[in-house]
């Protein structure tokens, strides 16, 4: 038997003007998304970028139901969304319309539109798994994929001179599991390497959210955003997420090495879809 704890808030559209005039706390009420991975509970924030969701599931003990939250306006949650859900716990499982994927951490399923029964599992309670959601409405229905981290697209970039050597696992690309609007990837740093998306860009035609990961707990990121001329920035402790709106930039440098996963929904599903920004133009 499925428990039923799922809850959720929303986050609404901030234009690029409101934004620039925000102090610390209202930044990070606006942006920061913090505490999503608690004990048994299903944690949704329903952002009116783009209408991603992004949220959290940690299951202890029995399994754990994905439910409907009321801005989908839907029976079931998936009736007219897609959804894709990264483990970066310990391993467990998700059922969903009575199959079973069995999730290490750092890997990734793929949910199509008019999936109904979804639910999580850990394999060890006291190793559970934290399973990362992020949903966004579908126009049409892809089929249910897992991939493991070994299957992702492997790119290497960066270097140690400009602090940025990283490795980019592109799950959803151009060759090989189909999304209707669904970007997602991971970005590992390098030992010694702190710099994530520098130079930075900006992509109006869709909106990003990173969790960054993997922090040591003494260790935090500083997260850049706004308009490159504007530019703010959140600090962000281990496991917390950041909404990025089209406008702004979304680059960040930790006290350490760490990891991120980015997801995008908008237009396209070009990964390359983006308009640069020169590091000598930012302030």
């Amino acid at each position: 038997m499925t428990q039923d704890r799922t809850e959720y808030t929303s986050r609404y559209a901030i234009d690029p003007a409101a934004a620039a005039v925000m102090g610390t706390d209202e930044l990070r009420h606006n942006f920061h998304i913090g505490d999503l991975f608690q004990q048994n509970r299903v944690l949704l924030h329903y952002t009116h970028y783009d209408r991603m969701i992004v949220g959290g599931a940690t299951p202890i003990g029995g399994p754990l139901a994905l439910e409907t939250i009321k801005p989908a306006g839907t029976k079931n949650l998936l009736d007219r969304r897609e959804m894709i859900v990264v483990n970066i716990g310990g391993t467990g499982q998700i059922s969903a319309d009575g199959q079973s994927y069995n999730l290490a951490q750092r890997d990734m399923l793929y949910l199509g539109m008019g999936t109904n029964e979804v639910s999580f599992t850990s394999t060890d309670r006291d190793l559970p798994a934290k399973f990362y959601l992020l949903s966004a409405p579908a126009h049409q229905t892809y089929p249910t994929r897992h991939i493991r981290i070994g299957d992702a697209k492997r790119v290497d970039l960066g270097s140690q001179a400009t602090s940025n050597e990283r490795s980019i696992f592109q799950f959803i690309h151009a060759d090989g599991v189909k999304t209707c609007q669904l970007v997602v990837g991971m970005t590992q740093l390098a030992k010694g390497s702190v710099w994530n998306t520098m130079p930075c860009h900006v992509h109006d035609r869709r909106m990003e959210a990173y969790l960054y990961f993997d922090l040591p707990e003494t260790a935090c990121v500083f997260h850049f955003m706004g308009e490159p001329d504007e530019t703010r920035h959140i600090v962000m402790r281990n496991e917390e997420a950041v909404l990025s709106p089209g406008w702004s930039i979304h680059s960040g440098a930790g006290t350490s090495n760490y990891a991120f996963i980015w997801a995008m929904a908008g237009d396209n599903v070009d990964y390359t879809d983006v308009d640069p920004v020169a590091i000598e133009d930012l302030r």
